[in-house]
């Protein structure tokens, strides 16, 4: 059976969020996906999430919501991913133990499909978290039981980490999807062994400033070194994503294709 992945590339601030509440129907209707699976770390003020904006989201039609490493920035979130009724809300597998949440979601798509939801994160230039690369394969090999189809939402700074880690999962997962550098990348591809991958499936926000922030803020953090408040652009809004095809059959990728849209094309 063929089963349709939309995965929507990390969502900032309002702008994004709007964005995708106006660009979710005409995405349903023409890639007529099983499942609908969306970054949402930086939907809060463009870092962080709350309960009001997932609701938000799972009211839109999002089946599961991966994050990263700003899902702690809002403290208050943490209750949310305590609450086994949100557990279709992931962070990051390899935060140690005792952190909130839960690192994996098994989801039934629409067509009846089991996909297991994982999201990982990396330490190059980021947090010394757990290694992502220990026993991630040897929890797949154990969730085969459970899920058809394995998603990796794999949030990492370096390109050369998520490329290793898209040949670490080659075969073992149905899709490596790197998030967190906010810029899509034109790498995507299926391997010989069935496993879709690309290096940065981009961000769905404003355009007009520096990933997401306003390009006086950023310029001003590079320049000088010192601390500025965080403030989200405003305008360019763009969505960008990832539309995968699956053989539930036989775990594997059969195509993925890149999603790149301008408000004024929705």
């Amino acid at each position: 059976m063929e089963t349709g992945i939309l995965f929507i590339a990390d969502v900032v601030g309002e702008p994004g969020m709007n964005l995708l509440e106006k660009a979710m129907p005409k995405l349903r209707m023409q890639l007529k996906p099983d499942i609908v699976i969306v970054n949402g770390e930086n939907t809060r003020a463009g870092k962080g999430l709350s309960e009001g904006l997932a609701r938000k989201y799972f009211q839109l039609g999002v089946d599961v919501i991966t994050s990263g490493n700003h899902i702690w920035d809002f403290a208050a979130f943490h209750n949310t991913l305590k609450n086994p009724a949100y557990s279709n809300i992931i962070r990051p597998m390899n935060y140690p133990e005792g952190v909130p949440g839960r690192g994996h979601f098994v989801a039934t798509a629409s067509n009846g499909v089991k996909i297991c939801v994982i999201n990982l994160q990396g330490r190059t230039f980021m947090a010394p978290i757990d290694c992502p690369f220990k026993n991630i394969r040897e929890f797949i090999i154990k969730m085969k039981n459970q899920a058809e189809l394995f998603f990796i939402d794999f949030h990492a700074e370096a390109t050369a980490e998520k490329i290793a880690m898209g040949k670490y999962l080659d075969g073992y997962a149905s899709a490596v999807i790197g998030t967190h550098t906010h810029v899509q990348t034109a790498d995507e591809e299926i391997s010989s062994a069935g496993t879709a991958y690309i290096t940065d499936a981009g961000m769905t926000g404003p355009f007009d400033g520096v990933i997401g922030m306003k390009t006086e803020t950023a310029l001003n953090r590079f320049r000088f070194q010192t601390p500025y408040r965080y403030e989200i652009a405003e305008h360019d809004a763009r969505l960008n994503g990832i539309f995968i095809t699956c053989d539930s059959d036989t775990g594997k990728a059969l195509s993925i294709k890149r999603i790149n849209l301008k408000e004024s094309e929705i």
